[in-house]
């Protein structure tokens, strides 16, 4: 009998999947839906976990009322559930890119370059709850917060091409706009960085003009398209004359490595599939699981591909109808919620109460008692704990945890309490980072002339390397024999 294999799935769809389930819950989508539609743009980005760091009197101030109105009706029309659904996320946990300031529109004035609306990631020391931040950027150094790592608008990343990702008003351009490869093995299926010679997207002759007309530079000219983080190509677009669409292809003799530098570079949102195309495409999403705006234009036409289940918040016992059962005592004994606790129902709470002080005690407890303790300490819940506490979501973990332990549990020491006291945790890097009371990563002091310097144990320094400069296992010189 042949062996048959079952059909691989590439790592990044699966990453892809995960976000779409986890880092914009649907709860985040109504909230600020709600408050974009009654025209609280501000109280949509609070929804969405976005801090706004700019004030529009100070811009007509400065700017006038001209730049302030257009700034003002941008804002009304900014999506943040969308922009965050849309936002460059890093392999393999799926999270924001972090350290990154990507333009969102630009407000050129005749003769001089004009101030950017962008939004900014915290970097990764300092990205618990996984916020970001709207900003207008002013091209002024001076302007520029100095403790973000890179507060410059990013030439790769940036949506100001691309309104569509993050205006509300515009997001039936995605239709025409996104694309996917035509089989996950062809040319154009492979990841990121592991381009091979073969036909480009159709897309991104347009794509290219766009960005060089956008860009000042002649609409017929060369340009960088990034493959990976150490890969990418130069291409020109071409055409006879005026009357023929242009056309992409490589160059004939590579520039020097600061001549490709200086070329502009195809936007992400241009060079990269739509990962919601390839998960519908790939049975690995649902429709219904999609954006509002997406689904609207991906799955309007029909049925696009095979649909999996999609696993449940929380185990069966958050419903509270259908406990857990337990072999105890040559019996099948029941554990269910009953008033705001997980509790052994076939067991008379004196029985209980005698039995817990015999497990304080260090004896052996019931085979229920020992289920229960079970669950309060790594239940199996815990990796839907945990995606949703690195996204940012808290408000959804602590609702698995409600449903599975019930509001009235005390956590016990274990996995699930330690992953609850590491986000809180992260929540006070993210606040001290804010404020800006810890201007640069707590190690980058040592490249500052302090290379005698040995930073303090405390909870600004980072868990990982509080665990490195508090580990024994490193090697020792200079030790006597």
């Amino acid at each position: 009998m042949a062996a048959h294999f079952a059909e691989t799935i590439p790592a990044r769809l699966l990453m892809w999947q995960r976000v779409r389930e986890y880092a914009v819950p649907p709860s985040m989508i109504e909230n600020a839906t709600a408050r974009r539609a009654v025209g609280d743009w501000a109280g949509a980005c609070a929804a969405a976990r976005i801090d706004v760091d700019l004030d529009l009197r100070a811009v007509r101030a400065r700017h006038g009322t001209d730049l302030a109105s257009r700034l003002r009706a941008d804002l009304r029309r900014l999506a943040p559930d969308l922009l965050r659904w849309h936002m460059p996320r890093t392999a393999p946990d799926g999270r924001l890119r972090p350290g990154l300031t990507l333009c969102l529109a630009r407000y050129e004035a005749p003769g001089r370059a004009g101030p950017r609306l962008v939004v900014r990631t915290p970097p990764a020391w300092a990205d618990a709850g996984q916020r970001m931040s709207l900003a207008l950027w002013e091209g002024a150094r001076d302007d520029a917060p100095a403790h973000h790592p890179h507060p410059h608008p990013d030439r790769r990343f940036r949506l100001d091409l691309h309104r569509h990702l993050w205006d509300g008003t515009r997001s039936a351009e995605l239709a025409g706009r996104c694309w996917a490869p035509p089989t996950p093995d062809g040319p154009q299926g492979r990841a990121p960085g592991e381009h091979a010679p073969g036909p480009l997207p159709d897309h991104w002759a347009a794509e290219a003009e766009l960005l060089l007309r956008a860009d000042g530079h002649p609409p017929r000219g060369r340009l960088t398209v990034r493959f990976g983080a150490r890969s990418h190509g130069v291409f020109e677009l071409v055409a006879p004359d005026e009357g023929h669409a242009p056309a992409l292809r490589p160059v004939r003799e590579l520039p020097s490595a600061s001549a490709a530098a200086a070329l502009p570079v195809l936007p992400e949102a241009a060079a990269r599939p739509l990962p919601d195309l390839e998960l519908l495409r790939a049975g690995l999403l649902r429709a219904d699981r999609l954006h509002p705006l997406v689904a609207r234009v991906l799955a309007g036409p029909g049925p696009v591909g095979p649909s999996l289940p999609v696993p449940a918040a929380g185990p069966a016992a958050a419903t509270g109808t259908d406990p857990h059962r337990v072999d105890c005592l040559g019996e099948v004994h029941r554990i269910a919620l009953r008033d705001g606790t997980l509790t052994a129902v076939d067991h008379e709470p004196a029985q209980l109460a005698r039995e817990e002080l015999l497990m304080a005690l260090g004896g052996p407890g019931l085979p229920c008692l020992r289920a229960i303790d079970a669950v309060h300490r790594s239940p199996e819940a815990l990796p839907a704990v945990r995606e949703r506490l690195g996204h940012g979501d808290v408000t959804g973990a602590l609702a698995v945890v409600e449903g599975l332990l019930g509001p009235g549990a005390a956590l016990r020491e274990g996995p699930l309490r330690e992953a609850l006291e590491a986000a809180v945790a992260g929540r006070l890097d993210q606040g001290l980072f804010r404020a800006g009371l810890v201007p640069v990563h707590p190690a980058a002091a040592l490249a500052e002339g302090l290379a005698g310097h040995r930073p303090r144990l405390d909870r600004t320094l980072p868990r990982e390397l509080r665990r490195k400069r508090g580990s024994r296992s490193r090697p020792r010189s200079g030790l006597p024999a």
